[in-house]
């Protein structure tokens, strides 16, 4: 009997059909997945071969400087760690704040609808735009370039990514362990400080890089803010170097050992973002485990 159901099955047109269907919808995805490996690997690749040729001791010690003097890229690489991570402590404690309120105390009323469109609407913005309006702000009034004002605009930035991912990962703690918490007689603030927050750390950290990642790589905004610096500086008050910036000057150079150290700026930026990634997962799944 089984075998004579075998044969109708196959011999069933629609059957067929939906196999075939299936067969296709499989080898479509199995397609597109490959071009996205070998796209990702072309990508990699290519950072690789030509950031490699001017990674050196004097490309990560000296700063900038004219084409042929051996410079590097030393005052880029402080210069944007330094306002990434202004970036980051301005950044934090307000998106945090901010998705805190939306997913725990502003359910249903209508500012934090409209704190929630807002946050869509600056996820979504153009980053040059957020660039010129931190020039009206805090550029031309006080009539130079700043690291804090490009501090203050990769902020802007970040902040969106870890307000969505804050919220949705709040979202996501059961119900029963806020009930748990109010139960033994804690505050509610209390236990969506050390309960809720707690148990959806791993999510919102992963926000939080999803953030840097963003804000590493942004040009457009500190053209208008931080403008670049040739020489070491330490002051946010003042212009202030970066590695995208140097990339962006490099990149279109006439001078080989500019594009060189352009390919290898890249190449630093790419590795940092993944090596933070790598290093901050692997941390907290040891640490759950």
């Amino acid at each position: 009997m089984s075998k004579s159901m075998g044969q109708g099955w196959r011999k069933d047109p629609r059957a067929t059909q939906r196999l075939l269907m299936d067969r296709l919808a499989t080898g479509m995805s199995l397609t597109a997945t490959a071009i996205l490996v070998l796209a990702l690997a072309s990508i990699l690749w290519t950072l690789l071969w030509n950031g490699l040729a001017g990674l050196s001791l004097a490309a990560l010690l000296h700063p900038m400087g004219p084409p042929g003097s051996n410079g590097g890229l030393a005052n880029a690489i402080l210069g944007s760690l330094i306002q990434t991570a202004v970036a980051l402590l301005i950044a934090t404690p307000v998106g945090l704040g901010c998705g805190i309120y939306l997913s725990e105390f502003g359910t249903g009323s209508k500012f934090a609808t409209a704190v929630r469109f807002v946050s869509d609407v600056l996820l979504s913005a153009p980053s040059i735009l957020i660039g010129l309006f931190v020039y009206l702000v805090l550029v031309a009034p006080f009539g130079h370039f700043s690291g804090f004002a490009g501090s203050v605009a990769l902020a802007i930035l970040a902040v969106p990514i870890i307000v969505r991912t804050t919220e949705d990962m709040l979202r996501l703690v059961p119900v029963a362990m806020r009930e748990a918490g109010s139960a033994l007689g804690a505050a509610h603030w209390r236990v969506v400080l050390f309960l809720c927050l707690r148990s959806a750390a791993p999510g919102v950290l992963t926000g939080i890089l999803l953030a840097l990642a963003r804000v590493s790589g942004e040009t457009a905004p500190l053209l208008f803010t931080s403008l670049g610096n040739q020489n070491w500086s330490f002051s946010l008050d003042k212009p202030m170097a970066s590695l995208p910036i140097a990339i962006y000057q490099y990149a279109g150079a006439s001078y080989d050992d500019w594009v060189r150290l352009a390919w290898t700026g890249a190449l630093l930026v790419t590795l940092g973002v993944l090596g933070i990634n790598i290093i901050v997962r692997f941390g907290f799944r040891s640490k759950q485990s």
